[in-house]
């Protein structure tokens, strides 16, 4: 190793811990995920700041021999029950300190707080065929889901497509929407729908399972809210009641890109045709509603082959690959 490198645990991030880290992560995406646009420093500040989701975060800084941050890893431990086994990592070095020893003193930071925490698997999410699928599997990661990331430019629409999809006839149910957090009247509803992400493919991922009830939902609009993002969700309602389905898109603060979250569709209404009827709706709000956004991107599992031809028919394109790896940790 030719540079002496530090790690600070943060516990009370600064507006300068935040800069620091956003210069890694930008310098990290920039080699790595080119053509993919980094947050910006003030969503890395919320998403330092703000607390997660039925879950809490570990950060680290490293910094090199002059004081200039060099690396950063932030873990994310789950709390909630069906997923207390599990850890998330996100590590990024600046691609002018790599290969001298920045990352995996990062990692063996974090192990080291995975099995003092009892956790049994940790993933991470890294661009296929970049170093950082080779660092992983250099320290016995295995591959674990393979995702496709697809893109839908807004300005390049088949526009008599998305139409008739959005206006097919769908007899027995009806769409409604919201921005932010659900009505009260449709909060179960919808917590029920979301139950339905649980068999969406996972791959080898040892992900568990997430147990949705009205708080649940109304907490995970109010963190998105925090940080300064905006949450748009259209359902498709059943005659009986019963939310058959939903799509939900985040518009990160400023950013031209929004960002789709689930689509789900639940079991027993499958096969109607509901997935692209509310994919097409979305567009169009978007659309109508929020002109600054010029593109969305989606993912999915590779074997995911439903949602892939729906996002195909809409006119998402395949532009990046991404993996997910992990890590099985022996509990003490």
């Amino acid at each position: 190793m030719s540079e002496h490198i530090r790690l600070t645990p943060s516990h009370n991030i600064s507006a300068a811990d935040a800069a620091a880290w956003h210069r890694v992560v930008a310098a990290s995406m920039a080699r790595d995920l080119p053509g993919v646009p980094p947050p910006g420093p003030e969503q890395i500040h919320a998403q330092l700041t703000k607390p997660p989701l039925n879950s809490r975060r570990l950060t680290w800084l490293a910094t090199g021999s002059q004081g200039s941050p060099v690396g950063v890893a932030g873990l994310r431990l789950f709390t909630s029950p069906g997923r207390s086994h599990l850890a998330e990592l996100e590590l990024h070095v600046d691609p002018a300190h790599r290969r001298l020893g920045t990352g995996s003193l990062l990692l063996s930071a974090v192990v080291a707080a995975c099995r003092a925490e009892g956790r049994r698997s940790l993933i991470v999410e890294v661009a296929a065929d970049s170093p950082g699928e080779a660092f992983c599997e250099k320290r016995n990661f295995r591959q674990a889901l393979a995702l496709d990331h697809l893109l839908l430019h807004l300005d390049q629409l088949d526009e008599a497509a998305v139409l008739q999809a959005a206006e097919a006839e769908h007899p027995g149910y009806r769409l409604t929407g919201w921005t932010g957090t659900v009505t009260d009247d449709l909060a179960v509803a919808f917590a029920a729908a979301k139950n339905a992400m649980n068999d969406m493919p996972v791959g080898d991922l040892d992900y568990g399972t997430v147990a949705w009830d009205a708080d649940r939902v109304r907490a995970m609009a109010g963190v998105i809210a925090d940080r300064g993002d905006t949450l748009l969700t259209l359902a498709a309602v059943h005659d009986d009641g019963a939310m058959a389905g939903y799509t939900e898109i985040v518009l990160p603060q400023g950013a031209p890109r929004a960002q789709q979250y689930d689509t789900a569709v639940v079991p027993a209404h499958r096969g109607h045709g509901l997935g692209l009827w509310l994919k097409a709706a979305m567009v169009r709000r978007l659309r109508a509603a929020h002109s600054g956004v010029v593109e969305i991107e989606t993912d999915n599992a590779e074997d995911n082959v439903h949602m892939l031809a729906v996002n195909h028919q809409l006119g998402f394109r395949s532009y990046r690959r991404t993996r997910e790896f992990q890590l099985d940790l022996p509990v003490a």
